[in-house]
């Protein structure tokens, strides 16, 4: 299983369809994915795990959503002034 998750991150070319947003407004499935590379990486982090596992959303975010709002939502976690629940 591991093996095939490997296989899908290496393959990777753009976000796949998600039927959770199946509109063509992705701004919703862009700011879902950013919370949950962030919830992963913390979640990875506290218990001595692997980040890598969490490569998938910060792919999917990365293809979705525009650089600036993702610098933006990340100067607002350093500021501690983030809206989302991370």
């Amino acid at each position: 299983m591991a093996e095939d998750i490997k296989t899908k991150i290496r393959n990777y070319k753009t976000a796949p369809f998600d039927s959770c947003f199946p509109n063509q407004n992705h701004t919703r499935n862009c700011w879902q994915n950013y919370l949950d590379f962030h919830r992963c990486e913390k979640a990875m982090t506290a218990k001595g795990g692997n980040v890598s596992v969490c490569e998938w959303y910060w792919r999917v975010y990365k293809s979705l959503c525009p650089i600036f709002w993702v610098s933006t939502w990340d100067d607002h976690q350093a500021e501690g002034t983030f809206p989302g629940k991370i």
